[in-house]
């Protein structure tokens, strides 16, 4: 699973406001949401906030192992 958790701390430890982010970004509420709920989002809008915020991907997102179960 792919958690955002970085991310939200990431605009904490900044100060960045999603509103905020959201006009530099050009990227959608509903975009915002599903980081917001750890979906799907594509590359190209990890892309723009790297641009915006200054950062490497990795900064904005964590790898959860999922629990295997039989």
């Amino acid at each position: 699973m792919i958690s955002y958790k970085p991310f939200q701390k990431l605009l904490i430890d900044r100060e960045i406001k999603k509103q905020d982010l959201l006009k530099m970004t050009g990227i959608s509420s509903a975009t915002m949401a599903k980081l917001n709920t750890n979906e799907y989002v594509s590359l190209e809008v990890i892309d723009k906030l790297c641009t915006a915020i200054g950062c490497q991907p990795g900064d904005l997102l964590e790898h959860i192992a999922e629990q295997m179960t039989d």
